[in-house]
């Protein structure tokens, strides 16, 4: 298998550069404008590797935090007490306002990509190439506007519609079920033509598959409970045989399973900073203090860890403790920040701690930027499926899912750990989320399965969650002004 590093090399630099075999045809840069490109099959390739670049963009992912999971009972803003204490703060006790630091970097950042998939979409079947390879370019960028429209959609609820590479000036928030159609519709026509994993050659490993639209596609039916139309989808990317289970469960986040077995679908990256192909995701979360890997937030919570079964591997996974030897380093953490943090009665309500899903090889910042970030992996999918069987009455199928992955978690120790037997519907609900929470801790789920089970009020109405108004986040005010009226803001943030 390549590496998968190396096709992102290729990308990046297909994004930065344009190539011409007839260095004297390239047009100047001065004139190289939307309508004379993209014009010939390089520039189609280079218009659809700028599509996945904006993944890597810092911003993409929730403005550069990882909110969904500051916002979730898995984790606290964490990094130095002090630092972003009230940019990153507010999310975690759900103060945030409608002017809050980062949202409106996050809105923009999807937007970006929509618009590169949108000129993709709109001008390659114009272009002169061979008409599968343009097929397939056309259906990676509706992977893609799908992606970046569902993120869209369940933070912010109803926004802009934009299909057109040129917007207009002033665009109207659309329903929501009008973005869902075309996430749907867009997904759906990916799914059609993308290869299977498998038929890809080396060189293209981490582009969209089939696989990956139909996992996507169910996830956004599941968040619309319709789990009628997931069950399907799911089945068919279980039955492809496209996929597995890293047999080491670390593996399914680390270096040594990119682009595995298990990866659906994964963000590609190399170390190094963004301008040469890294991505600042697993920086912003990195060991804080020494050894000096990043800026220490998304601090796993004393609930996530009560959360693990007794002797679960998967909790010594997740968390890098103080002391703790990782790669031959050892993590002696951030002297500015207390080891431990009390309330008034003297009770333990943070620790210092790191999240372990997003280490990397390395001694420094710049290495942990070569993180692949996993957006989909097949545990998931089995969760989903196990889910969305139980849902639709079919409880002894759903089983066999949710204990493939409780075994692989287990790693051939059967005193931990044991198979789920329970058919009751409500039981074997709460045994399933309670497998997503540990198997996919900390890998941005678990405040979007709270808000669309229709548990967040419960879970987290004790760390300020008010139904009706914290499902969504507001629009950024910053983009209502610059509307110019045309946009509205979400109930309850007016």
């Amino acid at each position: 298998m390549m590496n998968t590093k190396k096709l992102f090399k290729v990308l990046i630099i297909a994004v930065l550069i344009t190539g011409c075999e007839d260095f004297l045809g390239v047009k100047p840069q001065s004139v190289l404008t939307q309508e004379a490109f993209p014009e010939s099959a390089a520039d189609a390739l280079q218009a659809t590797n700028a599509v996945y670049s904006t993944l890597r963009n810092w911003h993409y992912h929730s403005g550069g935090f990882p909110l969904a999971d500051i916002m979730s009972d898995d984790a606290h803003k964490g990094s130095n007490p002090d630092d972003a204490s009230n940019t990153v703060g507010p999310f975690d006790n759900f103060t945030h306002s409608v002017t809050q630091d980062g949202l409106d970097r996050w809105w923009n950042a999807l937007y970006q990509g929509i618009r590169r998939a949108n000129i993709v979409i709109e001008k390659i079947p114009q272009v002169e190439m061979d008409a599968s390879l343009q097929e397939r370019y056309v259906a990676e960028a509706k992977f893609l506007r799908a992606l970046y429209y569902f993120d869209l959609v369940r933070a912010f609820g109803g926004v802009p519609l934009v299909t057109q590479s040129e917007a207009p000036l002033k665009v109207p928030n659309s329903p929501a079920a009008d973005i869902y159609t075309l996430v749907e519709n867009d997904l759906m026509d990916a799914a059609a033509v993308l290869p299977l994993k498998s038929e890809y050659e080396a060189s293209d490993i981490g582009r969209a598959t089939k696989g990956a639209a139909q996992s996507l596609l169910a996830r956004v039916y599941m968040f619309q409970g319709d789990f009628t139309s997931a069950e399907p989808l799911l089945l068919e990317v279980i039955n492809s045989n496209e996929y597995d289970l890293e047999p080491n469960f670390e593996d399914a986040n680390g270096v040594n399973g990119e682009q595995g077995v298990e990866s659906v679908f994964e963000v590609g990256a190399v170390a190094g900073n963004t301008g040469s192909g890294g991505n600042q995701y697993a920086n912003t979360q990195g060991v804080r203090g020494t050894p000096n890997r990043g800026w220490g937030f998304n601090r796993p919570s004393i609930d996530l860890r009560d959360a693990f079964e007794a002797g679960d591997p998967r909790e010594d996974a997740t968390i890098i403790e103080l002391g703790e030897t990782l790669d031959g380093i050892t993590i002696a953490g951030d002297g500015t920040t207390p080891d431990q943090t009390t309330d008034e009665q003297g009770n333990v309500i943070e620790i210092e701690s790191y999240n372990q899903k997003v280490w990397y090889p390395g001694n420094n910042t710049t290495t942990q930027f070569g993180h692949n970030r996993r957006l989909i992996r097949y545990a998931d999918v089995l969760l989903m499926a196990a889910e969305t069987l139980n849902e639709n009455n079919k409880p002894t199928q759903a089983l066999p899912y949710l204990n493939e992955v409780r075994a692989r978690a287990r790693g051939g120790n059967n005193a931990i750990l044991p198979d789920v037997t329970t058919t009751d519907k409500q039981a074997l609900s709460d045994a399933i989320m309670h497998e997503r929470r540990v198997e996919l801790a900390l890998e941005g789920h678990r405040f979007w399965d709270l808000v669309r089970t229709g548990r967040a009020a419960d879970v987290l109405g004790p760390l300020g969650f008010i139904e009706g108004k914290h499902e969504l986040l507001p629009i950024p005010q910053s983009e209502i002004d610059l509307s110019q009226g045309s946009l509205s803001q979400n109930d309850n943030w007016k």
